[in-house]
C-alpha cells in the first residue's frame, strides 16, 4: 500500500529567520506562525495549511542564481493574479533582487529574497 502524504511545511535555510519571515509576509499577506522565534520563524501553519518556514543556520551562504557553485536547493514559484510588472516592483521595493539572469521572458520573473533565494513569479 502507498503511504498518503500530505506536504505540511517548507523550510528555508537563512541568517536571519524573522527578518526573511517579514519579507514573506509582507509578499504574500500570509499571518505568522505564533511560536516564531529567532531561530525558527514561519508563516502560515495552523489548520493544517501549509508552513512556510525559516530556519537560522550558522555559516549561510545564499545561492547564487543560475550558477551552481552555491546551489539554490529549492526554487519556489507564486503565481501573480495581478499585473507581474506591477507585482515585480512591489517585491523589489520589499528588498528582492532581480538579477540578470532571465529565462522566461515576459510570462515570468526571477527574483531573489533578501537571503538569496531564487523564486519566481508567474502570470497568472
Amino acid at each position: 500500500m502507498t503511504p498518503q502524504l500530505r506536504m505540511t511545511a517548507i523550510t528555508l535555510d537563512c541568517p536571519d529567520p524573522l527578518a526573511l519571515m517579514a519579507f514573506y509576509q509582507a509578499a504574500t499577506g500570509l499571518p505568522p506562525h505564533p511560536k516564531s522565534d529567532a531561530a525558527f520563524a514561519g508563516l502560515g501553519g495552523t489548520d493544517g495549511e501549509l508552513l512556510l518556514g525559516f530556519q537560522r543556520v550558522a555559516g549561510y551562504r545564499p545561492p547564487r542564481w543560475p550558477g551552481q557553485d552555491s546551489p539554490q536547493q529549492l526554487h519556489i514559484c507564486f503565481t501573480v493574479t495581478t499585473d507581474l510588472p506591477a507585482a515585480e516592483a512591489h517585491l523589489r521595493s520589499l528588498g528582492a533582487g532581480l538579477p540578470d539572469h532571465q529565462p522566461h521572458g515576459d510570462r515570468a520573473r526571477v527574483l531573489t529574497d533578501p537571503a538569496g533565494h531564487p523564486f519566481c513569479i508567474v502570470r497568472a
